[in-house]
C-alpha cells in the first residue's frame, strides 16, 4: 500500500533531492550562411558554405574568468523559466545576429556528464539558415569578445569550448541531409534564380556526381518536380544576370518531396 493517497498529496510530499538535476539547461545554435564570391564578369559567383562562430570573453561581464575564455564556440546561452529550449534558441539568435524570423531546426540534445566544467549542463542544438547580407548585422554578444564565420576547413583548425565540436559535426551531417532530402536549398537562393546558382548552393555541401557536371546537371535540373519556370504574362522569363546570353528563371513550388529508404535500389 503505498504512503499516499491522491496525487495532490504526492505532489506536496515529492522530493526533486532525490534525483540527480542539471545545473543549467542551454540552447546552442548552428548559424549557417553561404557566401557567394563572385570571380569573373558573367559567371555565376563561387559560394561556400559558412559557420557563424563566437569568441567566448577570457572575462565575464562582472569581470569574474569565464568559462572556456578565448576559445571559440556556437552561439547560445541559457533557457529562462518562462521559454522552451526552442524559444531561447530564438531569442539568441536575435541578439547574437540582429535577426529575427529565420528558420531554425531542432537537432540535438546533449546532455554527457562532464561536457560542461561548472556541472552537469544539458544542451539542446539547432541550425538556423540566415542569407548572408542579413549576418552583417551580426555582434557579439556580452560574453564573447568577437564573431566570425568559417568553412568546415577553417573550423577544424580552431580550439573549441565544450563539446562543440561534436555538435558542430553533427550539425553539418544535419544540413547535408536535408540538403539531399528537401527543398532546404531554397532558403539560400532568391525568390527567382538561374540553375547555376541553385547547382552553386548545392555544390556547398554535396559530392554528387551530376550535380557537379555541367551537361548532367543542366539537362536533368529542369525536370526536378520542386521547381518551376517562371513565367510573366504567358511568357518566359530570363535573366543574364550571370552569363552574355539570357538564361531562363526558374522558382520552388509547393512540392514537398517525400523520401523513403524502401523505395531505393541496393
Amino acid at each position: 500500500m503505498g504512503e499516499y493517497k491522491t496525487e495532490e498529496e504526492m505532489l506536496e510530499n515529492y522530493d526533486t533531492n532525490k534525483y540527480e538535476t542539471p545545473g543549467g539547461y542551454t540552447s546552442d545554435i548552428a548559424v549557417f550562411t553561404i557566401i557567394s564570391t563572385e570571380l569573373e564578369k558573367h559567371k555565376p559567383p563561387v559560394k561556400e558554405l559558412k559557420l557563424m562562430l563566437i569568441q567566448r570573453a577570457v572575462k565575464d561581464a562582472e569581470g569574474e574568468p569565464n568559462v572556456e575564455g578565448g576559445k571559440w564556440a556556437l552561439p547560445g546561452g541559457f533557457v529562462q523559466p518562462d521559454e522552451t529550449a526552442f524559444e531561447a534558441a530564438s531569442r539568441e539568435l536575435e541578439e547574437e545576429t540582429g535577426v529575427t524570423e529565420l528558420k531554425i531546426k531542432h537537432f540535438g540534445t546533449y546532455d554527457k556528464p562532464g561536457r560542461d566544467k561548472r556541472a552537469w549542463i544539458i544542451s539542446n542544438a539547432h541550425y538556423a539558415i540566415v542569407p548572408e547580407d542579413q549576418l552583417i548585422k551580426r555582434k557579439a554578444a556580452d560574453d564573447a569578445s568577437d564573431v566570425q564565420l568559417f568553412t568546415v576547413e577553417e573550423i577544424d583548425k580552431l580550439d573549441l569550448a565544450f563539446d562543440h565540436e561534436q555538435i558542430i559535426s553533427d550539425a553539418i551531417w544535419i544540413i547535408k541531409k536535408d540538403m539531399a532530402l528537401t527543398t532546404l536549398a531554397k532558403n539560400f537562393l532568391p525568390n527567382e534564380f538561374v540553375l547555376s546558382e541553385l547547382q552553386g548552393v548545392l555544390l556547398t555541401v554535396l559530392d554528387d556526381a551530376w550535380i557537379k557536371l555541367d551537361a548532367q546537371f543542366f539537362r536533368k535540373a529542369p525536370s526536378l518536380p520542386f521547381i518551376e519556370k517562371v513565367m510573366v504574362k504567358g511568357e518566359l522569363k530570363k535573366s543574364n544576370r550571370w552569363s552574355k546570353n539570357k538564361a531562363q528563371l526558374y522558382q520552388f513550388t509547393d512540392f514537398d518531396p517525400f523520401v523513403s529508404i524502401y523505395n531505393a535500389n541496393y
